[in-house]
């Protein structure tokens, strides 16, 4: 019965949707290879395995070390500007990832928090130890760690039922319930859903032969350029805006879609969640430590231990949704980019969504206008990709709306009952 709902919901989409394996000069073979996974460099064939029977959950917090108190996916303290991990603390220390066995994906946040154990360190994670790594990790506030966990569940990444995500390639065989019936559950390096096209430092799916999820150092040095080692607002703002261009350039079948708002959010955590204590200055120590970058010879590459940095202390005040909201619109404002994608034949089509209309965000929308396009994204039918997948499935959104509308109930937004 699932199975048929989803592939309802891709057939309708086909033909609402613009961009589409049809449209002329798009090759669909690689919308196929994209949907089923097989052969792909982020798919199951190439996915790391560690033996259900050996998978080691994240390591809880204690009274000895409770950092922000977040355990089993409720509300912690709320209160940062302590060290992490704490240098006494055994279970939380830094061991670095076997590629053989332990998933890494596209967002360095998660990947250094597995690294430490505040996630599973095989990358096979649940809703609770996401929300609870957050905040004890990054203080992030309760409302946008369970927005990040939800968006990373429903939109076909994960298992909306056994409430597990791969933090990068394709594991259905640990995160479904049943395989036959859910389908690929391809995790977060799965193409235009949490990852997307203009990464600051991941390549488009593509334009690298599906290798969307690497760290790739010369992404990472030219960020490193643009914002001469100081990764703040406007500068990574530029930045942003010069990857978004180097996308249409070089990616035919570039697609930039209501998603990749969270490309904005994803970047604001460079110098809201990143900086460590007393200056919070989001400098090239810091940042390379996450990001597992270091210089050799004077050439940036990846050295695979991406790491919260020796005697971190993570910001005081947790980041919220409406914050996130904020920095998302402050970021695109400087350097307004088009939403919609490249059709493969020369065209540029516009996406209209929520508050995005022919491909714009409004002048001036509130923190709360971007905050609600953020609910949306998690409850609403949208086209994340160019093949038209659709998010999220039945259970998806049962599990989003009654993790979600508590959470954006006091917003305004309009909330969604069934």
């Amino acid at each position: 019965m699932q199975r048929s709902i989803i592939y309802s919901l891709l057939a309708s989409s086909a033909t609402a949707f613009p961009f589409v394996s049809n449209v002329k000069g798009v090759d669909s073979s690689l919308f196929r290879r994209q949907q089923d996974g097989k052969g792909q460099l982020g798919g199951p064939d190439n996915c790391p395995y560690n033996p259900p029977e050996n998978h080691v959950p994240a390591a809880p917090v204690t009274d000895q070390f409770p950092y922000n108190s977040a355990k089993n996916g409720v509300p912690g303290k709320g209160k940062g500007g302590f060290l992490v991990p704490d240098p006494a603390d055994a279970a939380h220390k830094f061991i670095a990832p076997d590629y053989t066995r332990d998933i890494r994906g596209p967002c360095p946040g998660l990947n250094a928090a597995a690294n430490h154990g505040f996630l599973a360190r095989d990358g096979i994670v649940t809703f609770n130890e996401l929300v609870d790594a957050q905040q004890n990790v990054y203080n992030v506030g309760y409302d946008l760690a369970v927005l990040l966990a939800v968006l990373g569940l429903t939109t076909t990444d994960g298992d909306a039922v056994t409430m597990k995500l791969s933090i990068g390639c394709d594991a259905t065989n640990r995160t479904s319930v049943a395989p036959l019936l859910t389908g690929s559950q391809p995790g977060l390096d799965g193409h235009n859903k949490f990852e997307a096209d203009s990464s600051l430092t991941r390549n488009d799916f593509f334009t690298h032969g599906g290798d969307n999820f690497k760290m790739n150092a010369t992404l990472f040095s030219m960020m490193t350029d643009t914002t001469g080692g100081l990764y703040n607002l406007e500068n990574l703002a530029l930045y942003r805006a010069q990857r978004y261009d180097q996308s249409v350039a070089e990616n035919p079948n570039f697609y930039f879609g209501p998603f990749s708002l969270l490309l904005f959010g994803a970047a604001s955590f460079l110098y809201e969640l990143m900086p460590s204590g007393p200056n919070y200055t989001p400098d090239v120590p810091t940042i390379s430590s996450f990001f597992g970058a270091e210089k050799v010879n004077g050439v940036w590459r990846f050295n695979g231990k991406e790491k919260i940095p020796d005697n971190w202390t993570n910001r005081v005040e947790p980041y919220s949704i409406l914050d996130v909201g904020a920095q998302i619109f402050a970021m695109y404002g400087l350097h307004p980019k088009a939403f919609g994608g490249n059709t493969g034949d020369g065209q540029f089509n516009f996406v209209n969504f929520g508050d995005i209309k022919d491909g714009k965000l409004p002048a001036a929308p509130s923190a709360t206008s971007v905050s609600c396009l953020l609910y949306m994204l998690a409850t609403e039918r949208v086209p994340s990709s160019l093949n038209g997948v659709i998010t999220p499935t039945v259970d998806a959104l049962s599990l989003a709306l009654s993790k979600l509308n508590p959470q954006f109930k006091n917003l305004g937004c309009p909330l969604r009952l069934t």
